[in-house]
Parts: structure tokens; sequence; C-alpha cells
């Protein structure tokens, strides 16, 4: 592909409720419904910056650090940090938001890979991100050992 797009064009920001039917029987938010929040953000950042459907080819490690609660903001936070020919990484974090002080905690975070199809559904190039300042280009150097290690453990 001839062209490349920045970081910021490729950021998602999803903002969801925690309601009864998102928790577990501790009261907390469901992992797995976490996760499939955090797999919709993520998927939507790699198709923004492909331009082109995206399919989940795997996830790092999700860290817990804290709980979401019943009544809370869960806000989803995702940007693509490096393309490899097909595949494409996303960073995520996620954030617990109390609506009414407006206080955020970083609650999660995770790395998700996509592969970027063409319309026959076989992966295809995508082209690559420009990470602008030094949190995008620390993140884009450190998505390279993350793809080195996940190669390894083939």
């Amino acid at each position: 592909m001839s062209y490349s797009k920045t970081v910021k064009d490729s950021i998602v920001e999803m903002t969801e409720l925690v309601t009864p039917q998102d928790t577990n029987h501790h009261g907390g938010l469901s992992g797995g419904r976490l996760m499939q929040w955090m797999d919709i953000a993520a998927a939507m950042a790699a198709m923004r910056h492909g331009n082109r459907p995206v399919v989940t080819r795997s996830i790092d490690s999700i860290s817990f650090n804290h709980s979401l609660k019943l009544g809370q903001a869960v806000v989803i936070k995702a940007s693509v940090n490096r393309v490899f020919n097909s595949s494409i990484e996303v960073g995520v974090k996620v954030f617990s938001e109390n609506l009414l002080t407006g206080d955020r905690k970083h609650t999660n975070s995770a790395y998700l890979t996509f592969v970027a199809l063409d319309g026959d559904g076989h992966p295809v190039k995508c082209h690559p991100v420009i990470p602008e300042t030094e949190e995008e280009k620390r993140r884009y150097e450190d998505a390279l050992k993350r793809r080195e290690a996940r190669l390894k453990t083939k």
C-alpha cells in the first residue's frame, strides 16, 4: 500500500455502563463481557486504520488490576501500535468512571492482534502506522518485542 496513517487516525473510545446483565455473582463486571467489549473496540481501531475487515488473531494477555462494579461506566480506549504485513497490533486500556464524580481509574490493559482481510476473506498487506509522540514511538517499538516473543512460542 502506498500510504500510511498516524496512530491518532485509529483511536477508538467506547463507553459502556455496567448493568445487572453484565455482572457476575460477586456484583462485578463479568470478565467475559469486558473481553467482548475490548475486542470490539480494538477491532474498530484496526478497521479504522486499515479500512478493511479484520479478524482477531490473538490476545496476548489481559490484566485485571481493579474490579468494575454495577453502575460504573467502563471507558475503553484502543489504538493501533504497529502493523506487520497483514497483522495489526492494537493496545487497549480500560478505565472505570464514577459518573457522579468524574473520577477515573485504570483497571485493565491488553494487546490484541488482528489480521486484515481482502474482499475474499484472505489476509492482505495493510499500510503502516506512523507513531508521532514519544509514547506512540515507545509502543511501536514494544510491539516488535511482543511480536518476536509471540513468534518464538509458535
